[in-house]
Order: structure tokens, then C-alpha cells, then sequence
């Protein structure tokens, strides 16, 4: 990952989204596997990490590449090991989870499947997010969809358990790409050991990982956020019964219409005849 791209600013400029998001996606993982230890591979300055520590890891550590300034990091330095991220990297332990979140679309396409199986050496859990194509950012060079990282851990027997974007999918205070893209990959052993996991595993939808947040979308399309309906309950309801009322109409003038022209063909036939 090359230096001059990821600057003091660069990581200063994603602070606040990244301490937000981190302060609502953490609990929700530890609800679910409570690890003890985590290591962030493309930790940058360790925000992520930090969140952890608050919510109670007390076992934490960092890799990223030799440009990360050990002076600005959130974390112990001696928690922090450089490594460059484009070719395998080892450590000589394991961690309840790996986190990898907006790295793998800054290194070439050619160290994708390396990435993969340099992380679930790490953990049998990996939390994951990637840039889907034409997300956009700074040296994004290999953006893919979710689909093709959920191959590649698949082809480390690693299952995709899509849990967290449907529980941050609205939520303001989450930068739209971590609601977009993050996902678990587990191994079926943990999957086996962990109940909630399991659930959440039998209800991820293996055909659907691939998608785009609206906020993206309307970002795209040049478009402000339409307002969220302030509808009460009353409101609400007299709402459902209009359209109700009006689709019941519709129907009933379908049928109408139907009759009608049956009608008239019947009568045009008598002619006939």
C-alpha cells in the first residue's frame, strides 16, 4: 500500500465516521461472539480497535503497513506489527476475530485470494467489508462485489453470516460503505459452537450479499435523501385503508371493463350468427 496515499490527513478526514460506526457495529458483534482477542489487519491508526477495548477486548492488535505513524496510533504501540499487505503475512498466534474492514480494495487484484487466506490463518471468525465497484476512494484499485470475496473465503471453507448490515442499514451515525459492505465469514466449526451464529448463518441469504446503500445511490444520482415520512399511527393507517380503497377500485373496474368487452364480443357474435 503505497505511502503517499494514506497520510496523517487521510486517516484524520475518516475519524469521526469510523469511531461512530465502530461505537454502533462492535456491541453487535460481541452480542453475537463474544471474542477475547481481535486483530485489525489494515488497522490504520486503530480506531476500530480502540472501539474494542471500550467494549471490553482486552486483547487487541494491529497490522498494517510501515506508513502508519506508531506515534498517532490508538493503540499500544508495541500492539502494532508492519507488514506489507500485498504478499502473505503470518503472526505467530491466533485471535477469536480478524476485522478487515475498506482495506482489500487497496491492494491489487493480483493479492486478493493472498489477503484471504493470510486472515482466516489469523481467526476463525473474520469481520469483513470491502468497496463494491464504483464506490470510489483514494487508490481503490481492485473494487469488487461481495459475491467475489465471499468466493474467495469460500474457497477457505469460510461461510459468509450476513447479520450486521440489516441491523445498521438506517442507522445515521454508520458510514453508508460499513452498512454496505460488512459482513462475518466463519468457519462451520464455530458455526457448530455457536448458536447465534448459527441462526444468523441459516438466515443469510447466500444470493443477496451483493448491494448498493441508497445513500450511495442517491450520491450517484446527484439526488438529496427524500425526507422520512413523519406519518403517526393514525396517519399511517389512514393511509394503508386510501390505498387499499383505491386498489379495491381498481380491481373492481378492471373487472368491469372485462365484463364489458366480453359483452360486446358476445353481442357482436349473436350478430353474427
Amino acid at each position: 500500500m503505497p505511502s503517499e496515499y494514506y497520510t496523517r490527513e487521510f486517516y484524520e478526514e475518516r475519524r469521526a465516521g469510523a469511531t461512530s460506526s465502530a461505537a454502533a457495529i462492535v456491541p453487535l458483534v460481541l452480542k453475537i461472539l463474544p471474542a477475547k482477542s481481535v486483530v485489525d489487519v489494515g488497522c490504520g491508526e486503530g480506531d476500530w480497535l480502540a472501539a474494542f477495548e471500550k467494549f471490553g477486548v482486552g486483547d487487541i492488535w494491529g497490522v498494517d503497513g510501515p506508513h502508519v505513524d506508531a506515534g498517532h496510533l490508538k493503540i499500544p504501540a508495541r500492539k502494532f506489527q508492519a507488514a506489507d499487505l500485498t504478499k502473505p503475512f503470518r503472526m505467530d498466534r491466533t485471535f477469536d476475530l480478524a476485522v478487515s474492514l475498506e482495506v482489500a480494495e487497496h491492494l491489487p487484484a493480483t493479492s486478493a485470494a493472498i489477503f484471504v487466506e493470510s486472515l482466516v490463518r489469523l481467526a476463525p471468525a473474520i469481520l469483513f467489508s470491502a468497496a463494491i465497484p464504483f464506490q470510489g476512494g483514494i487508490h481503490h484499485v481492485n473494487e469488487q462485489w461481495a459475491d467475489t470475496w465471499a468466493g474467495l473465503f469460500r474457497e477457505q471453507n469460510y461461510l459468509a453470516v450476513d447479520f450486521v448490515r440489516k441491523r445498521v442499514w438506517r442507522n445515521e451515525s454508520v458510514d453508508w460503505w460499513y452498512a454496505q459492505n460488512t459482513m462475518l465469514f466463519a468457519h462451520p466449526r464455530l458455526l457448530e459452537s455457536n448458536a447465534a451464529l448459527r441462526t444468523e448463518f441459516e438466515q443469510t441469504n447466500a444470493d443477496q450479499l451483493s448491494l448498493v446503500h441508497p445513500r450511495k445511490y442517491l450520491e450517484v444520482a446527484g439526488r438529496p435523501p427524500a425526507p422520512a415520512p413523519s406519518w403517526g399511527v393514525k396517519g399511517a393507517s389512514r393511509l394503508l385503508m386510501a390505498s387499499v380503497s383505491d386498489a379495491v377500485r381498481r380491481r373492481i373496474s378492471s373487472m368491469l371493463g372485462k365484463e364489458t368487452t366480453e359483452s360486446k364480443n358476445g353481442n357482436a357474435a349473436n350478430t353474427k350468427g
